[in-house]
């Protein structure tokens, strides 16, 4: 991505300080100290090792960059220029407000406009934005403007729907309740027909 690439897309490598294993396990045994139990008991001793190993798989999305993941655009597609959809595409993330999980799916459609990519590539790029601490709304937006500007597309649309944990585990404790998001860019976005008749792939009604 070059100099214009919008700075919500352009690649997060990983903190120059990164703290090291040791220092997050430390963190991990006063965050169980605080939550009212003892790191020192039997099953809790080895947890911050645990927690840590955890943490590089559901961050691992800092690790990647999404750029790369659009980079191989294939051209033989035998004309084909309709559109293209992927629907329901498992994620989970974690919302940054609470570093608690939202879990969902992710539907995706492009218009080619000068090759089309291979299907897997759209479920990594949804899983390098998703595994980082995130809000569903920027998540979504990334997504698409990623597409958009590594294909070219004639037109980008996503759609996410996640539960979220900080709302169904806390607070409200409302179990079940779904967030919906959207983003378009290109024909979607000029063209209500065109946004509809995502939405209605997108829930199985076409």
């Amino acid at each position: 991505m070059d100099a214009k690439t919008p700075p919500h897309l352009k690649y997060a490598p990983r903190p120059l300080e990164r703290p090291s294993a040791a220092e997050a396990e430390a963190a991990v045994r006063t965050l169980i100290a605080y939550a009212g139990d003892d790191p020192d008991r039997e099953g809790l001793i080895e947890t911050p090792a645990r927690v840590t190993k955890a943490f590089r798989e559901f961050y691992a999305g800092y690790e990647e960059d999404p750029a790369a993941i659009l980079d191989r655009v294939f051209d033989e597609a035998g004309g084909y220029d309709d559109l293209v959809l992927l629907r329901d595409i498992p994620f989970h993330s974690h919302c940054e407000h609470h570093m608690v999980p939202f879990i969902g799916k992710a539907h995706i459609a492009y218009y080619p406009k000068d090759g089309v990519v291979g299907l897997s590539k759209l479920a990594r790029l949804v899983d390098a934005y998703a595994r980082r601490l995130q809000m569903q709304e920027r998540l979504t937006q990334q997504i698409a403007d990623a597409i958009q500007q590594g294909l070219d597309a004639r037109g980008v649309a996503v759609m996410l729907e996640a539960e979220h944990h900080c709302v169904s585990m806390r607070g409200t404790r409302k179990a079940g309740v779904s967030t919906v998001t959207t983003a378009f860019t290109g024909l979607f976005k000029a063209d209500r027909d065109e946004r509809a008749r995502f939405i209605a792939l997108a829930e199985g009604r076409r």
